[in-house]
């Protein structure tokens, strides 16, 4: 599974940006400002970056040329300039690729996986498969009061209803289906659901904090899904 540092000053922005992201399996860590992004690229190994230019501690484009002065990471930015002149300097000083803002969830993608592909980053078809199936195993279904999961079909319902889930949030609940009220750390579904233990925790927020919202309940208010403060994250039937 490929892992992309997204670099964004604006939180809500970042924050869809991660969303988009993990939501179609990619592994997400992320950074604030120039400098942040730097640590990340230089201690964490990452597949890709995707680069915001409007950095509260660096211009982009001086953030570009030292991370190409330390890697050669894979680069795709994103800019709300559409400078032509300022876009064809980018793309000399090492940028892989550009997105002028707005773009939509589905054309970063498609630049990404490109990107990746283009660099070789991009795993074998079927691998994910792979890791996905692994992680579902044994293929037994589980019934937790309303809710059941069965791996060998890949379905989940609640009370009769179909859970229109992604591949990733399955993955997710058929783990902590199979571990039924045992506590399960988030290092823990990164290691075995994930296959990326030294990814950013918040891959596993963002899974779980869709999959409570197509379970109906919130992190304020669980019903199936318990968190443990400091331990981990637990499936129980609702009381």
């Amino acid at each position: 599974m490929p892992s992309v540092l997204v670099v964004e000053d604006d939180p809500s922005i970042r924050q869809s940006l991660i969303e988009v992201l993990t939501e179609h399996g990619y592994a997400v860590r992320s950074a604030g400002d120039g400098f942040g992004a730097l640590r990340e690229v230089t201690q964490s190994s990452v597949d890709a970056v995707i680069l915001d230019l409007g950095l509260p501690d660096l211009d982009g484009g001086d953030a570009l040329r030292m991370i190409r002065g330390i890697s050669s990471v894979p680069v795709l930015v994103a800019t709300a300039r559409d400078d032509e002149a300022e876009i064809i300097a980018l793309l000399n000083a090492g940028a892989d690729d550009y997105l002028v803002k707005p773009f939509s969830g589905g054309q970063l993608l498609a630049r990404l996986s490109a990107v990746l592909r283009r660099t070789g980053s991009l795993p074998p078809a079927g691998a994910g498969a792979a890791g996905a199936a692994a992680a579902a195993e044994p293929a037994r279904s589980t019934t937790v009061g309303d809710l059941s999961v069965d791996p060998g079909a890949r379905t989940a319902h609640l009370a009769g209803r179909e859970l229109r889930l992604t591949r990733r949030e399955f993955d997710l609940l058929a783990f902590l289906a199979r571990h039924t009220g045992q506590v399960v750390s988030k290092r823990r579904l990164l290691t075995e659901v994930w296959r990326e233990p030294y990814v950013d925790d918040q891959t596993v927020d963002v899974h779980l904090s869709s999959l409570r919202r197509k379970l109906g309940e919130r992190a304020a208010a669980p019903r199936y899904l318990l968190t443990v403060r400091g331990v981990g994250i637990k499936l129980v039937a609702p009381r």
